[in-house]
């Protein structure tokens, strides 16, 4: 029938996309249902312009210190509605690239809101008029609303961000990720609640951009998952910057005025005090899109506001898939895309690997870059493995003193017994480019024999990388 596929993707962010390319290329018909902004939030409001405000705000920084490099920048300044424009064009030529990515594929698209009525059968009405204050305008050639087949359906509808009780963003005084985004006018004064990544990007960017900032976190430590020492050093880097960080404290309550808000906040020792700031970011985690999809009629199992699957993306009800955000933990884009092919494999007789969620990379791209794979030193102990740990610092690498950017480490962590490393966490410049080296020698069960024996070029910053494994086995050359 007309209206009938082989896979129905619902959402087209990300891990949507990429299994519906994917899908394609299996020679399965396919069909994406959206109602925004092909690319979903990572593309279109999430990880793609925040790197575009972060570059702007980047080489912001390196003007107010070109006497450190020996030129010179007089008068310098920004425009903030240049830089949000910037970041909203980078932001929709990726979008146009999407559309243009579908299309070749043969991806049809249905324009409009999906939910399952049934096993194998799609309703999906129309879209909003309106998306972000725009008008909703479907690309050219999207299907109408209506009644559609599959016998796959993939849920890839995302998350949101998560609102606490009494500090729900209003849009103008209280921000989520979508209006820090785009501001009108930078804020003098800003407050952070949470430190994760998105709250840390945006920290580091505001601050760069000349704003006071504050952080709050309510655990003992800002960028919870990564390692304590990684942390420490950015926490110390942050402070060094001017950021003020306060840890184990949690807001209580805010109260609005007409141009600010006012938060009180209860900083863990018996003591509270009070902050007011332009405005205030909530950045405490997200939620999963799992309403309105008819998944509770159907029976599909959900856990603390994901869907639940095994690692192939299968739920418990046969036919009905889940990939990304809306899966679970970890929320990252590269996660869903590669949740995304191996769902669709599977669903083609391919036979995949399952996802391996402890090889999944995390990075901040704030000032400094974090970023890490595997086990933290903590974790590793609490696992029960006897472990060895190299650590490297930037300052006795050449590249890095070179760039002006001698401030960073570089932390690797080995399984005494076979030498199979473990987990990598780094944090310093362009430190978000390097995991990768370490995640190939994770997928290939590389030891620190292999790691030792390559040969890193020189003058690069990769060669922390390789000392940090040497310092592991005592051999490290240059510190």
């Amino acid at each position: 029938m007309a209206n009938g596929y082989d896979v129905i993707i619902i959402g087209s962010g990300p891990g949507g996309y990429v299994a519906a390319i994917r899908a394609a290329q299996l020679g399965l018909k396919t069909a994406v249902v959206e109602s925004k902004h092909l690319g979903g939030i990572c593309l279109n409001w999430g990880c793609i312009p925040t790197k575009a405000l972060l570059r702007s705000a980047e080489i912001y920084h390196y003007f107010e210190h070109a006497a450190d490099y020996g030129l010179s920048a007089e008068k310098i300044g920004f425009d903030p509605a240049a830089i949000t424009k910037r970041s909203r064009g980078v932001a929709g030529q990726l979008n146009q690239g999407v559309t243009g990515l579908l299309k070749k594929n043969k991806v049809d698209v249905i324009w409009g809101i999906a939910e399952i009525t049934a096993p194998g059968k799609v309703t999906v009405k129309p879209a909003a008029a309106e998306a972000y204050g725009k008008p909703n305008t479907p690309p050219k050639g999207a299907l109408p609303a209506g009644n559609y087949e599959a016998k796959n359906i993939i849920v890839a509808t995302g998350a949101r961000p998560r609102a606490l009780p009494g500090i729900e963003p209003d849009g103008k005084l209280i921000w989520t990720y979508f209006e820090a985004m785009v501001p009108e006018t930078l804020p003098k004064k800003l407050l952070v609640m949470g430190s994760g990544a998105i709250g840390i990007e945006f920290a580091s960017f505001y601050h760069t951009m000349g704003a006071d900032v504050t952080v709050v976190e309510v655990l003992p430590q800002i960028l919870p998952v990564e390692d304590e020492e990684i942390a420490a050093h950015a926490r110390k880097r942050f402070e060094k910057q001017g950021i003020k960080i306060l840890t184990g404290a949690k807001v209580t309550k805010v109260v609005k005025g007409a141009n600010s808000v006012t938060a009180t906040i209860d900083t863990g020792d018996g003591k509270t005090q009070e902050i007011t700031a332009d405005k205030l970011i909530s950045a405490v985690g997200v939620v999963g899109n799992i309403e309105g999809l008819g998944l509770e009629k159907l029976g599909v199992k959900t856990d603390r506001g994901c869907v639940v699957i095994d690692g192939l993306g299968r739920t418990n009800v046969p036919g009905i898939f889940a990939i990304g955000d809306v899966a679970g933990p970890p929320m990252l884009a590269h996660k869903a895309e590669h949740e995304g092919v191996i769902c669709v494999e599977g669903i083609a007789g391919l036979h995949p690997h399952a996802m391996d969620k402890a090889k999944i990379p995390g990075c901040t791209y704030c000032n400094p870059q974090i970023a890490s794979v595997g086990l933290t030193e903590k974790k590793a102990r609490e696992a029960g493995y006897d472990i060895r740990v190299g650590k490297f610092p930037f300052i006795g690498n050449g590249k890095a003193i070179a760039l002006g950017e001698p401030e960073g480490l570089v932390k690797t962590i080995f399984d005494k017994k076979t030498g199979q490393l473990l987990g990598a966490h780094l944090v310093g410049a362009e430190v978000t480019e390097l995991i990768q080296g370490f995640v190939i020698a994770m997928n290939l069960e590389t030891t620190e024999e292999e790691l030792i024996h390559s040969v890193f070029p020189h003058p690069t910053l990769s060669e922390t990388m390789h000392e940090s494994v040497m310092a592991a086995y005592g051999r490290a050359i240059h510190i």
